[in-house]
């Protein structure tokens, strides 16, 4: 059964898992404004974005185009659907995504079915994509998801895991930065929250919506870590 009060925590498999969660969120957090995390940083707008989409088809409306920039920026055009619903659900999205995968890393079947999404995914969205940086990043982690799965399959570089659980850390990570980024480091008028403060009858600024998915999003992230720790008891 599991063990949901983590007694005797925490065996190999669990210390392991902490440890990778810790070295990716430290390695992220110091790379966070170089090059080379820019394909996954891209990966985590195109995540952001689809969220808005699934939102707005779950209410039926209908989603007309997905952008992703070169700038880490990123546009869904939609029409119809509940706004309400469809604005908040790009940083909550990011950060639900975030805890699926790192959830996900926990074991080898789920990894494979999670990077089998993506593939999944990303191909879809490779001829409904409205400009070239997103038809790019979907070619490009393509590719990257199939080398990395041939390997883990073929060879004893078996980083399938690994690979699953960054990219889950970074939706996460991603989630609270690019909140503290739009409406606390520098107001971002157009940004979600803003735009989702002039359409809710709450008396919220942007910045309070700002915080309140900031917290949702850091106790999604949470969340992962003791489910994940639960699994692997």
């Amino acid at each position: 059964m599991p063990n949901w009060e983590l007694k005797h925590c925490c065996k190999h498999e669990q210390i392991v898992f902490l440890a990778t969660l810790g070295v990716c969120a430290v390695v992220i957090l110091a790379l966070w404004r170089t090059v080379l995390l820019l394909p996954f940083k891209l990966v985590t707008v195109f995540i952001h974005e689809a969220s808005h989409a699934i939102a707005c088809k779950l209410t039926c409306g209908h989603v007309e185009g997905i952008q992703v920039h070169a700038d880490e920026g990123g546009t869904t055009q939609t029409r119809g659907g509940v706004y309400w619903f469809i604005l908040p659900a790009g940083y909550l999205g990011s950060a639900f995504w975030g805890m699926v995968l790192v959830l996900a890393s926990t074991k080898l079947l789920t990894a494979r079915i999670a990077a089998g999404c993506l593939l999944v995914t990303l191909i879809v969205v490779l001829f409904v994509a409205k400009n070239w940086t997103l038809r790019g990043l979907c070619i490009g982690f393509v590719l990257f998801l199939v080398v990395v799965w041939i390997l883990q399959e073929t060879t004893k570089i078996k980083i399938l895991r690994y690979i699953i659980l960054f990219i889950g850390v970074m939706n996460s990570l991603f989630s609270v930065y690019d909140i503290y980024d739009d409406l606390i480091s520098r107001r971002v008028h157009h940004s979600d929250a803003e735009k989702f403060a002039e359409v809710c009858p709450c008396p919220c600024t942007g910045v309070g919506w700002g915080v309140i998915w900031g917290l949702i999003s850091f106790l999604f992230l949470c969340g992962a870590t003791y489910l994940g720790l639960v699994i692997l008891s």
